[in-house]
């Protein structure tokens, strides 16, 4: 028994922190770019920097409560700035950050091919309850497009690697 419990047991279980500055900024910048970049720059609009960030904190923190309400307030303060209906990202986010951080406890997510994966893998995850709300419960008239979630969700995999190594500079062992 013990030899099962010391298998799942991951060598290095560090849980980080961060300033304030950093805390509140960066989400705060990633919602900035993420709303007023694609106005110019339209192929800005596939990048999920509010998404990434969520995530990021998410496994960097390693606690539930922590994820959730990181996606939950990122997520509401991204859909009050947006003209949809209100709690639209918010629920996405909070259901992505409540899974980031669980998973952070089961495996390596310093690793970038572990990151692009997650990343990946809960990119899916947001835009699939994005549309399920906004289409039973708002009414919107939203359609899965695969070939464009798979494509954006391998852009913002490979740039989570990128924006994941840069956060990691500001984080400080607890």
């Amino acid at each position: 028994m013990r030899a099962a419990v010391a298998q799942t047991m991951r060598a290095d279980e560090s849980v980080y922190r961060f300033n304030g500055f950093v805390t509140v900024g960066v989400p705060l910048l990633a919602i900035f770019l993420r709303v007023f970049l694609p106005i110019r720059f339209h192929f800005f609009s596939w990048f999920e920097l509010p998404l990434l960030v969520v995530i990021y904190f998410a496994m960097a923190r390693r606690n539930q409560v922590a994820g959730l309400m990181t996606g939950a307030i990122i997520g509401l303060v991204q859909d009050s700035l947006t003209q949809l209906p209100i709690g639209i990202y918010g629920l996405a986010n909070t259901i992505v950050g409540y899974g980031a951080s669980s998973l952070s406890v089961k495996i390596d997510t310093d690793n970038p091919g572990s990151r692009a994966l997650i990343t990946f893998g809960f990119y899916l995850l947001h835009q699939f309850i994005y549309i399920a709300v906004a289409r039973g419960m708002v009414r919107l008239d939203l359609q899965w497009q695969w070939h464009r979630v798979l494509l954006i969700g391998l852009v913002n995999a490979a740039l989570a690697i990128v924006l994941f190594s840069v956060l990691d500079r500001f984080r400080e062992k607890m």
